[in-house]
């Protein structure tokens, strides 16, 4: 059994979609991001950068006691080499398969992510941060753009590259990206976006986001975090 400690957000989506492409046995236990679930005592005993999302491993490979991992990659790449599925069985394929999932935690979802911030939720326009994210999004569309020019997937087949990649290209228009100025990230976009794991992996949004508006209350929990 995996507990899942989750939030419908991209990085949410990352664990949800391998899940279910897995088939492995889960629950999730909702964290409420805009309502501060995150700082709660027992979440932070698993996630201790109180971020979401964080798992529970109750059944171990080495038969030990339960393993709590997160940060998302973490997470997709021990679930990978636990199931022996989505990740290069070898050293060559693995190697594509962490370098670009990497790629994506250090790159793609930080810069969409101040994108987001930047343009939606930011207290004022500020054109300069606007524009110097847009454009770094747009270079890192570009870059995935080419990498699919001669490939099904990320790393040649299937792989968690592609599931942690995929949920911060589902935000495009949001982003200011036109997805027909990229057209093999378009096409490999609408590929993962109709497999029946990633359907059934947004479908539970519906049921856990029942309130998904950011009001002035959530974004002060949200970006007004200090150490204290």
């Amino acid at each position: 059994m995996i507990e899942l400690y989750y939030w419908t957000t991209p990085n949410g989506h990352k664990i949800t979609i391998f899940l279910e492409e897995a088939g492995l046995d889960y629950k999730i236990f909702p964290i409420n991001i805009s309502n501060g679930e995150q700082f709660g005592a027992d979440f932070l005993k698993l996630a201790p950068n109180n971020r979401i999302p964080a798992i529970l491993d109750t059944a171990p490979a080495d038969g030990g006691a339960a393993i709590s991992v997160f940060e998302s990659g973490a997470i997709l790449e021990y679930l990978a080499d636990k199931t022996k599925k989505f990740i290069g069985p070898d050293l060559r394929s693995r190697m594509e398969t962490l370098q670009w999932l990497y790629w994506q935690m250090g790159g793609l979802g930080p810069m969409a992510g101040q994108n987001h911030h930047f343009v939606q939720y930011a207290p004022e326009r500020i054109p300069y941060a606007m524009e110097r994210y847009i454009k770094e999004t747009n270079r890192l569309y570009g870059v995935l753009n080419k990498r699919l020019a001669d490939r099904a997937f990320i790393a040649g087949d299937y792989s968690i590259a592609d599931m942690a990649s995929y949920p911060w290209i589902v935000p495009h228009e949001r982003q200011q990206q036109n997805l027909d100025e990229f057209p093999h990230l378009k096409r490999w976009f609408h590929s993962i976006k109709s497999r029946p794991a990633v359907i059934r992996a947004y479908d539970l949004v519906a049921s856990i986001n029942t309130a998904p508006t950011v009001s002035e209350a959530s974004k002060a929990i949200l970006f007004g975090q200090a150490a204290r």
